[in-house]
């Protein structure tokens, strides 16, 4: 299975705003890990809790910061590019992930336009 490439792009007039977001996705690879939920599941999604949540950081890397300056751009102001091993880790980062989910908590007062497409790599 190839990496997920997971590009996200902001509409961030506010410079302290974008630097706020750079220090949350800087975070990111040691502060995303996977963590066991143990509420009476059913044995078999237990042991795959136990099995794929591992409390391990679980994103291969991270690259973010401000656009430079370029109409190209169309008012996107900051990007960052998340790689993860699997769809199953990047859908794990937007629906269970304590750290992302206080980043897009953020994000969402922070911002006035967002963008997010994810791909594996064709070459």
């Amino acid at each position: 299975m190839a990496p997920i490439h997971r590009v996200t792009l902001f509409k961030i007039e506010s410079e302290n705003d974008r630097q706020h977001l750079l220090e949350l996705y800087r975070q990111m690879p040691t502060k995303a890990v996977k963590v066991r939920r143990l509420l009476s599941a059913p044995f078999a999604t237990l042991l795959f809790s136990l099995v794929t949540q591992d409390g391990k950081p679980y994103i291969q890397s991270v690259t973010a910061g401000p656009t430079k300056p370029d109409q190209r751009a169309q008012g996107f102001t900051f990007a960052a590019i998340s790689v993860f091993a699997s769809l199953e880790d990047m859908e794990y980062y937007d629906n269970s992930c304590a750290a992302h989910a206080n980043l897009k908590e953020f994000a969402k007062k922070a911002h006035s336009g967002a963008m997010m497409v994810y791909l594996e790599n064709g070459l």
